[in-house]
């Protein structure tokens, strides 16, 4: 089929692009560059060094034969551009990738706030007018969160978006009073984000209901765990195409940073307790779950399908002491800069994948170590100082830095950013 893929060039995107196009599809890749500005905001580049969207274009028709479209758009601020570019192309399908991914970046100042919200809001919302106006039958499948559903203990396995409910009634419709009987409903599942990134991601699940319910667009929702891993099997066959690998304290996903600090000697910032728990899945199978998604469309007139994308969920103290055990690390408890629960147990059900085919890749010994050899061979590109979480949730959390480092050049903040439209 021929799909868009917006937000092509980030650390999901380019990996689906390449995976897509591998398997037959027409890929069209849109992005700002918006991710490649945040590096220079915030002083911290991708560990492995990242070539120019269009070496990496060039570098993939070279190994593959295959070619893919760039578009320089932005989804947020040109929606004229963006219904010419649907008009034109007529896709088939669209991934929604295009928007600010990182919790504490959202959360680093009342500026990077605004940008957010301004930039993930508008593009969802200009996406989906787009694709009414432009009056095509498209299936868009966009990249959400498990953080939707908030980080505290359930207590229940929490369903694939959906929760079935039973209302007690005693009323009837003129209010007169009757012998209580139920009612069976099923909603969405209750939100409770824990950052404003996590918020746009929840305005994100009500904007694609209404849209799928007065339009009729066909729409799946992907609610994502913790990305681990950094390549995938196109994005290995040349230098050129390497994914991007974040490590510091506001792109950075745990597991990547954990074996990163492993690979440099840095202690494995634990924030807190380390007993939060967390939904994971390796970038091998975030990209087979987006194409096993593109193949199973909903009908048009049928609601949001939303898929728990997820393979296995895992304690962070726990991983930080596994890690430790296989590579030698040390961890150290640091202030968790973040407003949660020190504590909590997640149980997620993702049966619709698993039926689908997807054959999960877990965590192993073998796949850890293959990620920390990564981290190694460019470990001279690092900047410790780069490392410690410091956007803080509100006035009564403090900066993950690990207390034998604190006071010198590792544990110290760095050169200030350079400030950006989100920054300012």
């Amino acid at each position: 089929m021929k799909t868009i893929v917006f937000g092509g060039d980030g650390f999901c995107g380019w990996p689906t692009a390449l995976h897509l196009s591998a398997r037959g599809h027409e890929v069209v890749i849109v992005d700002n560059l918006s991710r490649r500005a945040i590096d220079a905001e915030l002083g911290a580049e991708s560990l492995t060094p990242i070539s120019s969207i269009e070496e990496r274009i060039a570098a993939w028709h070279e190994v593959s034969g295959r070619t893919i479209e760039f578009v320089d758009l932005d989804l947020a601020q040109d929606p004229g551009g963006l219904l010419a570019l649907i008009a034109r192309t007529a896709p088939d399908s669209m991934v929604h990738f295009a928007e600010q991914r990182a919790a504490p970046y959202s959360m680093k100042s009342a500026g990077h706030k605004r940008y957010t919200v301004d930039n993930n809001v508008n593009a969802t919302h200009n996406l989906l007018a787009a694709v009414v106006e432009s009056g095509l039958d498209v299936h868009l499948v966009h990249l959400g969160t498990m953080g939707v559903y908030g980080y505290g203990t359930a207590g229940m396995k929490i369903p694939e978006g959906y929760l079935d409910v039973q209302v007690t009634a005693t009323e009837d419709a003129e209010g007169n009073p009757v012998d209580p009987y139920p009612i069976d409903q099923q909603i969405l599942y209750p939100t409770n984000p824990g950052s404003i990134y996590h918020m746009t991601k929840v305005l994100d699940q009500h904007l694609f209901a209404f849209y799928a319910k007065n339009d009729r667009l066909r729409i799946t929702d992907l609610h994502q765990g913790i990305i681990w891993g950094t390549n995938t099997a196109e994005t290995k066959q040349d230098e050129r195409l390497v994914n991007r690998f974040d490590y510091d304290g506001d792109y950075g996903t745990v597991l990547n940073r954990f074996l990163m600090q492993a690979a440099v000697g840095y202690p494995l910032t634990v924030h807190g307790t380390g007993g939060q728990t967390r939904a994971f899945i390796h970038i091998q199978d975030m990209v087979r779950c987006v194409e096993i998604a593109l193949a199973n469309p909903p009908e048009a007139g049928d609601r949001v399908k939303i898929f728990n994308q997820m393979t296995e969920t895992h304690r962070v103290r726990d991983l930080a002491a596994l890690i430790c055990e296989i590579t030698g690390a040390t961890m150290e408890l640091v202030p968790n800069p973040r407003q949660e629960s020190p504590e909590n147990e997640l149980h997620v059900v993702n049966a619709t994948f698993l039926d689908l085919g997807l054959q999960p890749t877990t965590l192993s010994e073998g796949l850890l170590l293959e990620v920390e050899e990564t981290a190694k061979r460019y470990r001279d590109r690092a900047d410790l100082s780069r490392i410690p979480a410091r956007s803080l949730w509100n006035r009564t959390t403090h900066e993950g830095v690990p207390p034998s480092l604190a006071g010198t050049e590792e544990g110290a903040a760095g050169p200030a950013a350079v400030p950006t439209a989100a920054g300012r």
